[in-house]
């Protein structure tokens, strides 16, 4: 059938989200192989629509900052495989030169400013780098990532607070995945519809299907509008799944294998191959090589991982605060 979209999107959206598909299954299988990759690991697979979808509709110097469900994100905005796989190995040849791991990816290049661990902190600082844009007077709008379970941080309140007093060019995108941790919305809140929480600020609000990277691209686009064009924030409830656990040690005894495997059915990555096949965009042949591809390009990471050196010693202390090598916006 016919779609708003052109074939190049379509094909853009298919390699991004396997890519971060298969970095996603590859990492995690590293981490089970003893002293591989150590500490926390909170995978990204079944969510990857969102992160494709926000790509086409923003641009390479909008800020994007999210919590610590962040590898899929960085690789999105342009983080290579490599930087993030040395990354979660601990390799001085990392995004954050070994030293931030799995939860704290960092790229100020490619505008991608972490990887936060606290729940909720990255939702105020992400308001933070849209005043920089502001007082700067560019046109960039920042998407700042957070997770239903941080919905609940006082953090966020405080934040739509100014970011609304303020007209902040800034995006608040909850990444709804049914779960904060083990506990469902249900459990916690009175209010299960996230994108309710933006009345009480009278910030404009929306609840998209985030199994879809047309509806996410669509949504993100409107509010990328509205914030470019001096009108402030909106907050996007972007509706998605997780297939994995909280984090790999979860044993996800909070659902069943049918709930997990009902949402398999709507898998952004199949449905976005459907398309290209329905709509002759590409050949069977044609995706299988972007799929080799994209083997290819994992399985490079791992080797890169493996054969880069640890930080030296000396580099503890270096970039705690700020490193002149670091150009952070200062006028």
């Amino acid at each position: 059938m016919p779609t708003k979209f052109t074939k190049e999107t379509y094909l853009y959206w298919y390699e991004l989200m396997q890519l971060i598909r298969q970095f996603e299954l590859k990492a995690e299988e590293m981490y089970k192989m003893a002293g591989k990759i150590r500490g926390f690991f909170h995978a990204y697979v079944g969510q990857e629509a969102i992160a494709a979808g926000c790509m086409t509709a923003t641009g390479a110097d909008d800020p994007f900052i999210t919590a610590y469900r962040d590898h899929g994100l960085a690789l999105a905005k342009g983080t290579s495989a490599n930087a993030c796989m040395a990354e979660l190995y601990g390799k001085a040849t990392g995004c954050a030169k070994g030293k931030g791991g799995s939860m704290h990816f960092f790229d100020i290049q490619n505008k991608f400013f972490g990887g936060h661990g606290i729940v909720g902190a990255q939702i105020g600082t992400g308001a933070g780098l849209a005043f920089a844009e502001k007082y700067r007077g560019t046109q960039n709008v920042t998407l700042a990532f957070f997770g239903d379970g941080a919905a609940r941080q006082g953090m966020l309140h405080e934040t739509f607070n100014l970011a609304m007093l303020w007209k902040l060019p800034v995006i608040f995108i909850c990444e709804n995945n049914n779960y904060a941790m083990g506990t469902s919305i249900e459990r916690t809140s009175n209010v299960i519809d996230i994108y309710k929480l933006a009345d009480a600020y009278e910030m404009p609000a929306d609840k998209i299907d985030g199994m879809s990277p047309e509806a996410v691209h669509e949504g993100v686009a409107r509010a990328v509008k509205r914030a470019r064009e001096g009108d402030g924030p909106t907050l996007l409830e972007i509706k998605t799944y997780r297939y994995k656990g909280h984090s790999i040690s979860d044993p996800q005894k909070y659902r069943t294998k049918e709930e997990v495997e009902e949402y398999k059915e709507q898998d952004p990555i199949n449905k976005v191959r459907h398309t290209i096949l329905e709509n002759n965009f590409a050949t069977e042949a044609d995706l299988n090589a972007i799929d080799a591809k994209i083997n290819a390009v994992v399985e490079e990471s791992v080797r890169f991982a493996e054969e880069s050196p640890w930080p030296d010693d000396s580099e503890v202390l270096k970039d705690v605060y700020i490193d002149q090598n670091y150009p952070f916006i200062v006028d």
